[in-house]
């Protein structure tokens, strides 16, 4: 059990009528809090990280941290360069080590998404990685202050968007958004049906925080094999470590970093849970 690439997770998941769980991290806790969840469940997960995070969590910190623990993991782990941007940073992340990357082209046109995702592909051959990309357009933001109008995706271009490009993942938009729903959100299921009928590879679903244990079912009967999970984590994580700031009165530091690693454990679990249909 060690690092190894996301498609065989995916695929694994695929043929047990599962998704895998992707968390993002940003420190050290999420990254315990999350392995400490598989461990405990002895299930496979992805650790993933967005260069948007990259601000805040640099990249050449994160990727040797995240990649020795799915190194040193008692389960299969996966680690994941989440919403690339730039091929530069999908280059570091598969030079530090990550089984998996995803240059999110999904803001151009078609044609250039295709070229500038066939150009990843090459890229991640080389290294034997995991390539994921996103056709269609995701709502919400990916950590920066732009909001982004779900476009969801068209079957008919998804198939030659697959077959094209050679992609091993496809991350699609059914209504689905990053960050806190305000509300429950209203799937289009009858989407994401005809795309799993045009297309053959696993599916992955992103702004996956906040939507309902039947929404999560339903998705995964329907193809979805990879969910991600970020703005939960971050948000169990800070309300721990609120809680526990707040209820003493000489806080210490290492009982923080420990209500900070429950709170992403806790969450990991729950998740889990409802992915293993359970």
């Amino acid at each position: 059990m060690s690092l190894v690439p996301m498609k065989k997770l995916l695929l694994d998941a695929e043929k047990q009528q599962k998704a895998v769980g992707a968390f993002s991290v940003g420190n050290m806790e999420m990254v315990r809090g999350a392995l400490r969840a598989a461990e405990a469940r002895q299930e496979p997960i992805i650790l993933q990280i967005a260069e948007k995070r990259l601000t805040h969590s640099p990249l050449e910190l994160m990727a040797p941290m995240m990649v020795s623990a799915a190194e040193h993991a008692s389960v299969d782990i996966a680690v994941h360069l989440d919403h690339g941007l730039t091929l530069d940073c999908i280059d570091k992340a598969l030079g530090y080590g990550f089984s998996s990357v995803m240059l999110d082209a999904s803001l151009l046109p078609f044609e250039e998404n295709i070229a500038v995702t066939k150009t990843v592909v090459e890229k991640a051959a080389a290294y034997g990685a995991t390539v994921e990309a996103e056709l269609g357009v995701v709502g919400g933001n990916e950590g920066d202050s732009a909001e982004h109008i779900i476009q969801c995706t068209d079957p008919k271009k998804a198939a030659e968007f697959v077959n094209t490009t050679g992609v091993d993942a496809l991350a699609v938009a059914i209504g689905n958004a990053h960050g806190n729903y305000p509300t429950l959100p209203e799937l289009r299921f009858d989407v994401l049906e005809q795309i799993h009928q045009t297309v053959s590879i696993p599916l992955v679903l992103h702004g996956g925080t906040g939507m309902s244990s039947e929404q999560f079912r339903r998705a995964i009967s329907l193809g979805i094999c990879k969910i991600n999970i970020a703005t939960a984590s971050f948000d169990a994580l800070a309300k721990e470590a609120k809680q526990y700031l707040t209820s003493v009165s000489t806080p210490d530091y290492f009982q923080l970093s420990e209500e900070m690693v429950r709170g992403v454990y806790e969450n990991v679990v729950r998740h889990l849970q409802i992915f293993s249909n359970q």
